[in-house]
């Protein structure tokens, strides 16, 4: 049965320094969660604290409302997947999963049955007498995923489980973890600095910076509508130029920047006169087409440098600015034309005003 888990308020200090900083988040029943960000952000302190492998300092942890702060591990009925997999190598593969079952003195014939569902939910019950040495990176890494499953927890904790696997198996198993989670109808949380892996399977995701969660929301909001600075450049890759506002509307926002003036469609805005702000344009929403003449948002620059990849091309164009430096620009070109650009041609460019998104500053943590 799925849950909801609510991090109330949490702060987590080693020393002087502070790892989580009032953290507040609930995460829904049945949701694959991810907690994402760089090296050093707290996501695996936040994700170690809900296993109970760390006490929070101050706030609460919940699951379906009960306290499960200063709970030991064992009684929260949580299942864990390491980043290294913790396999027993002399041990078989059920024997490794029947691990969590025999610790909690389950009787042999239903540990028998529950490690048999378990590898045959992540597809290896024909291997349940087989050592871990015997698979392969992916292989042991469902193992690990089965000796999660098989106590029946609550809530799974997946702490960055493919960054070991090599690139074609991450792909592979992105989606199998997915699938394995919704199925067995689990509430996941799951530690990732890897953008794209979250972006792929996540339902919701809290995007952290020095201990702080900066953003919560699904993939494609975080994408196309990121709060601020920080999230716009970890998700995905992005453009920045810095400007200021000159005029707000009900629909439309301008911005004034050392290239040009910017008008993004923006209901509701939130943005003041003469705010400093940041634009955020994706490369792949810089149109290299001819624009209308009455249409916003042209550039004129110079074709500066370009990288074939077969299905798209990326090009780097030099915008001209009012500031001493020229603005640098990426743009991705699908299904690339050969010898359409030379270096040093003159080119246009446009951006769509819905593709034009404008960022506040990155709030500092306190």
């Amino acid at each position: 049965m799925s849950v909801t888990v609510t991090v109330d308020h949490v702060t987590k200090q080693f020393g002087k320094l502070t790892v989580l900083k009032d953290v507040c988040v609930e995460i829904r029943p049945g949701e694959l969660f991810f907690l994402l960000g760089p090296s050093g952000c707290g996501k695996t302190t936040l994700l170690r604290c809900l296993a109970g492998f760390h006490t929070p300092d101050s706030g609460t942890l919940k699951v379906d409302g009960r306290d499960i702060t200063n709970l030991p591990p064992h009684k929260r009925d949580m299942g864990m997947v390491f980043q290294h997999y913790a396999l027993w190598p002399h041990l078989t593969l059920a024997e490794n999963v029947a691990f969590g079952l025999e610790m909690r003195k389950v009787s042999t014939s239903e540990t028998q049955q529950r490690v048999m569902e378990a590898l045959s939910r992540v597809h290896l019950a024909e291997r349940a007498h087989d050592k871990p040495n015997q698979l392969s990176g992916g292989q042991q890494q469902r193992v690990a995923l089965a000796r999660a499953l098989v106590i029946r927890p609550q809530c799974i904790l997946l702490d960055e489980p493919l960054s070991n696997l090599d690139a074609q198996l991450r792909l592979e198993m992105r989606s199998e973890i997915r699938s394995i989670c919704k199925q067995a109808g689990l509430t996941a949380i799951y530690v990732t600095h890897d953008q794209k892996e979250a972006l792929s399977i996540a339902d919701r995701i809290a995007v952290m910076k020095d201990g702080v969660i900066q953003q919560v929301g699904a993939p494609e909001d975080l994408y196309q509508r990121p709060s601020n600075r920080f999230v716009a450049g970890f998700i995905g890759e992005a453009n920045f130029i810095h400007g200021r506002v000159r005029e707000v509307t009900s629909t439309t926002v301008t911005v004034e920047a050392p290239c040009g003036i910017f008008v993004a469609a923006v209901a509701n805005s939130t943005f003041a006169l003469d705010e400093q702000v940041e634009l955020c344009i994706r490369p792949e929403n810089i149109r290299l087409d001819q624009p209308s003449s009455n249409l916003p948002n042209r550039l004129h620059g110079l074709f500066s440098e370009s990288t074939y990849l077969g299905e798209v091309a990326q090009h780097l164009i030099t915008i001209p600015s009012s500031n001493e430096s020229p603005i640098l620009l990426k743009a991705f070109e699908l299904s690339p034309k050969s010898g359409r650009l030379k270096l040093g041609d003159p080119i246009d460019l446009w951006i769509e005003q819905h593709h034009v998104i404008i960022t506040k500053q990155t709030p500092a943590a306190s």
